[in-house]
């Protein structure tokens, strides 16, 4: 007698055959989901329960709970687990409020000496606090707990991300003339001018520059054996030096004056350095930021001694990074500044001017993209 199934027969479609075929042949899938593909690949070739099982080497209500699925729901949503209703929550959503509201508040703000929060200290003061605030679920919470919570709210009281605030009320309106600037050059460039009748540089100071000495040579790398420079943690520090330097946008050159400090004084001597290198004919436009020395009484009383000679686009405050010279100036941190060391602030000031030479033997030209695509020069 044959033997009829009580079960209807499951035709797949096409496309959900071709994609069964591949989780059953997958070394990546989850042995799960190919496991349940090959039962209802073979059950829509009108192969038994039974058969199935001894196949597969399981028992045969596992795939009639997988083939009931695939018959109730569809080929492809039987691979995966139906969702479940799970172990009730044990911490309360009000509890949980309050713990992500806590997060979101500075220790010391609530009498601790710490700045920021880290799981553990949460942790402990959730415990202490959590009673008198009547959340009595969270009572015995570690910070393992701790962090999926915050985890999930998105919420991580441990780190700092930093932002400018722009204080300055006409910061559009300065930007857009150190932009229009930048539109300028470029136009000039197009225009291919041997001689324009001014040179734009982008100018700025880097004070802090550290003079560090070792105490003990450094050591070589030694093939085989030390594949690292060695150098004593130790060191000596000889002060500091700034560096004011300048970017002719259309050459790349740069113009650099190592002092010991940066104030009206020096920016003055480096204006007179500028003056000499540049044909009396033509104007000298600056980039620069609004310093105190950019705009003080002896700056403005050397400016009065050469009419016309020089004009300041200042960057708004807090917009630094409108200025091209910074990007120099991070390259030099990055490279010639990073783990130097010297004997003295004239070897520094040796070593920057002849940094300085080294570039200057094949200058890049700083390009500025941002924002000019909306700047029209006329």
């Amino acid at each position: 007698m044959t033997f009829k199934r009580k079960r209807p027969d499951l035709s797949l479609h096409p496309d959900s055959k071709i994609k069964l075929e591949q989780i059953s042949k997958s070394r990546t899938e989850k042995a799960g989901r190919v496991d349940r593909a090959k039962m209802i690949l073979a059950y829509s070739q009108s192969i038994t329960i039974s058969a199935i099982a001894r196949q597969l080497s399981t028992n045969r209500p596992k795939v009639e709970r997988c083939i009931d699925k695939a018959l109730q729901l569809g080929p492809l949503t039987a691979l995966n687990d139906l969702p479940r209703s799970g172990k009730p929550p044990e911490i309360t959503p009000d509890a949980r409020t309050w713990l992500i509201n806590l997060a979101c508040q500075k220790p010391k703000s609530i009498g601790y000496s710490f700045e920021l929060w880290t799981n553990r200290l949460l942790a402990k003061h959730v415990r202490e606090h959590c009673k008198e605030a009547g959340h009595l679920s969270i009572a015995h919470i570690n910070r393992g707990t701790i962090s999926k919570i915050l985890k999930k709210s998105d919420v991580r009281p441990h780190k700092i991300t930093y932002y400018l605030d722009r204080r300055d009320p006409e910061f559009d309106h300065k930007m857009t003339q150190v932009l229009h600037v930048y539109k300028e050059v470029e136009l000039i460039k197009q225009k291919g001018e041997d001689t324009p009748p001014v040179t734009i540089l982008s100018y700025d100071e880097k004070p802090g520059i550290q003079a560090i000495s070792g105490v003990t040579p450094d050591r070589p790398p030694v093939p085989g054996k030390y594949s690292c420079i060695a150098r004593d943690y130790e060191y000596k520090r000889h002060g500091t030096v700034s560096l004011l330097a300048s970017i002719e946008l259309f050459t790349g050159q740069i113009h650099g004056m190592v002092a010991d400090r940066h104030r009206s004084r020096e920016f003055v001597e480096y204006l007179k350095m500028l003056d000499t290198l540049y044909s009396k004919d033509i104007t000298i436009r600056l980039i620069l930021d609004n310093h105190s020395a950019h705009i003080s009484k002896e700056t403005r009383k050397y400016l009065s001694t050469v009419p016309k000679r020089f004009e300041f686009v200042f960057t708004p405050t807090h917009g630094s990074w409108l200025n091209i010279i910074e990007s120099l100036f991070a390259k030099m941190a990055k490279t010639f500044l990073r783990s130097i060391r010297v004997d003295s602030k004239d070897e520094l000031k040796q070593r920057i001017l002849k940094w300085i030479e080294e570039i200057n033997e094949s200058p890049i030209v700083f390009r500025w993209k941002y924002g000019l695509d909306s700047i029209s020069v006329s």
